[in-house]
């Protein structure tokens, strides 16, 4: 019988799960017009605030029928110390912007046409959510569509803006 001996073995990235920091990333965002220059968005820049970010696209019929209720929970937090970030997989820009105009969704867009973010974050499916604490950790991971402004979600994202800030982690975001 021949024995194998295993010298190196690539374990792979760490789960993205409750209480791992959330990976970081800067995506493109959302130009409103082709005349608009390009910019980004780093969840660094979010250090500090709740965030929920949303993997989409936009051929898939439940995150078409989630966003409304996305857009209501975006307006009744609006001010507080919190963020939506929906990340659009789509790798037509146009198409994103034509179901943003369509929506009338005010949030952050932001493209990630090669699905690395998807990827990074160990997602399996669209609409995926994953809500993030204010020192960058993942909190929450939600499969599927979801009434976002419902009283449930709304009531955990204050708990999580009201909560106590502790010195994050070197590795958050």
């Amino acid at each position: 019988m021949a024995s194998i001996l295993i010298i190196r073995s690539d374990v792979g990235a760490p789960p993205v799960v409750r209480g791992a920091s959330a990976p970081t990333f800067e995506l493109s965002r959302l130009r409103m017009s082709d005349a608009e220059a390009e910019s980004a968005m780093a969840l660094s820049s979010q250090l500090g605030r709740v965030v929920l970010i949303n993997f989409w696209a936009t051929w898939c019929e439940p995150c078409e029928r989630e966003m409304p209720a996305m857009e209501r929970l975006y307006q009744a937090l609006a001010g507080e110390q919190f963020e939506l970030i929906a990340v659009a997989i789509d790798d037509n820009e146009a198409e994103v912007r034509a179901f943003q105009e369509r929506y009338q969704l005010s949030f952050p867009m932001l493209l990630d046409p090669a699905q690395a973010v998807y990827g990074e974050y160990q997602t399996m499916g669209v609409p995926e959510s994953l809500l993030v604490d204010r020192d960058g950790r993942i909190v929450e991971r939600y499969v599927g569509p979801r009434e976002w402004d419902a009283t449930s979600y709304v009531d955990r994202i204050r708990e999580l803006i009201g909560g106590s800030r502790q010195v994050p982690s070197p590795n958050a975001f």
